[in-house]
């Protein structure tokens, strides 16, 4: 039996939730699961912990689902791209049977992380092993935030799949669930030796260089300039995919403009934005966050991937393009908080309608943010008062960067167009409403933030294929998802429409 809105004061523990439960049910109850779990701050003077729970009669054993299983030659089948979408679609094939060939044009998350530190370090970039590419895709470091605007079962089927490879098991009910880079980092390791024991083949370093379709009908991939027969092709290829996205565009695969957004990743200290979500009462609960929108300029603004006690991070993937986004490890505890505060790009800013055009436009920014901090990868920054009040910044005051290797003073204007420096503009001052301090002079802007989501989607039809049969889009870089756990999830969807397609319903 199902009970919702138990409440627990800061400080109890939640082994009460038991005779909570007992009373409720004026029966006993011999064991009980936590459904959810979530913070009511609505009255700072009364901030408790929100719960709704299962009871049972008698103590739960789990069972374990069974998959139908493919009767006899088995198709060969590729998936470029070991992110969210590419793993979790590896994860489920192999449970029918289907032993897939798992492309990663990166590293192992291993050499991959150590990559990433080096580029930090000293600003020296390797093309194909950093923040966009390498197992475990672009939310490994990003904190692992498990949260999701979409619905459905495969949700659950993520956060479930996650706990089996030895994620936080708060994250089974926390109502903004997030297991942290750091730990993010073994999940991954538990899950590339499940695929190798269950027979996939990983290949990192495979990039997919190229498709072969005849008669409207995938008969192969190239891998690194080799072809080999190939029956399925999952394009699980994350946003920052770009070469590929030329190449699928030149191999006449149907694509379309999406829009996204770009801007700037805002840092305050953390302790600040504690003090305004929860009071006084904020050192005794997890590192606040929020999440804001704003609609009082002409376009929408918004922040996301917002990280408690995080850091901006070097995240670019080209030579001479300065790209940044935020990461948290588990325990949340730096000093500063920080998020993306992005605005609404439209098609109409492209200047083309050619599908990639999306794509011109963030190089076009990227390059210009690099450009404007004098290049090496040092990130531009400017103050949010100063960046209200149109001058440039010359010292820092409260907030210091978090970005690393190194930032150098420069104006928002000098990469973001004159529209979205205005939307942002307003939006601070909007958002600042709602969370007082949003707008605090001394917060530090850092650009720029333009791999929000994929510029380009490829389309699927309902039985989940592109326009050749057997390539089947999927994930955030195809655009049909927006972050870890609705890539997780459209991965799973996907390899169910393959056993589908060779097992029946």
């Amino acid at each position: 039996m199902e009970l919702h809105n138990l409440t627990l004061h800061i400080g109890q523990s939640e082994k009460e939730l038991l005779a909570i439960c007992e009373k409720k049910l004026r029966a006993p109850c011999a064991d009980f699961r936590i459904l959810r779990k979530s913070l009511d701050a609505r009255d700072k003077s009364k901030i408790k912990w929100v719960y709704s729970v299962e009871c049972f009669d008698k103590p739960q054993k789990k069972t374990e689902r069974v998959f139908p299983q493919i009767k006899g030659e088995p198709p060969r089948a590729y998936i470029a791209g070991a992110g969210p979408a590419g793993l979790f679609c590896a994860l489920r094939l192999v449970e029918y049977g289907i032993r897939p060939v798992l492309l990663e044009r990166g590293k192992r998350v291993e050499e991959r992380r150590a990559d990433v530190e080096k580029f930090r370090r000293e600003g020296a970039l390797d093309p194909e092993s950093n923040v966009q590419f390498g197992e475990g895709g672009a939310g490994t470091f990003s904190d692992g935030k498990l949260n999701t605007q979409t619905h459905g079962g495969y949700n659950r089927d993520v956060i479930e799949t996650f706990l089996r490879f030895g994620a936080p098991e708060e994250i089974g009910y926390l109502s903004k669930p997030h297991i942290g880079s750091d730990r993010l980092f073994s999940v991954i390791r538990r899950m590339r030796a499940h695929l190798l024991e269950a027979g996939a083949e990983l290949r990192f370093g495979g990039k997919l260089t190229d498709v072969t379709v005849k008669d409207g009908v995938l008969r192969g991939v190239e891998v690194n300039g080799t072809r080999e027969d190939a029956d399925v092709l999952v394009l699980a290829i994350g946003h920052s995919a770009r070469d590929t996205f030329e190449m699928l565009h030149r191999r006449g695969f149907s694509m379309e403009q999406k829009e996204f957004a770009v801007g700037v990743r805002i840092e305050h200290l953390q302790a600040e934005i504690g003090r305004a979500q929860y009071g006084s009462l904020y050192t005794r609960l997890p590192a606040a966050e929020y999440k804001l929108v704003s609609h009082a300029g002409e376009r929408a603004a918004y922040t996301f991937c917002m990280c408690p006690g995080g850091s901006v991070i070097a995240s670019a993937s080209e030579e001479g393009g300065l790209v940044v986004n935020g990461m948290s490890d588990y325990a949340r505890d730096g000093v500063n908080a920080n998020s993306a505060l992005a605005a609404q790009v439209k098609k109409s800013d492209f200047g083309s309608d050619h599908p990639l055009a999306g794509v011109a436009f963030q190089r076009k920014i990227e390059r210009a943010a690099y450009a404007a901090a004098g290049g090496g990868y040092r990130a531009p920054v400017q103050l949010a008062g100063d960046f209200l009040a149109g001058r440039e910044s010359a010292r820092f005051a409260s907030v210091l960067p978090t970005y690393a290797p190194e930032t150098a003073f420069a104006p928002v204007n000098a990469y973001l167009p004159a529209a979205l420096c205005d939307t942002l503009k307003t939006a601070l001052c909007d958002m600042d409403k709602r969370l007082k301090g949003f707008a605090c002079p001394d917060a530090v802007l850092t650009g720029a933030e333009t791999r929000t989501s994929s510029p380009v989607r490829i389309l699927r039809g309902e039985d989940l294929q592109s326009s050749a049969a057997g390539v089947y889009p999927c994930g955030e870089g195809c655009g049909y998802a927006g972050g870890i756990t609705s890539a997780a999830a459209d991965g799973l969807r996907v390899a169910d429409a393959i056993a589908r397609r060779y097992i029946g319903e």
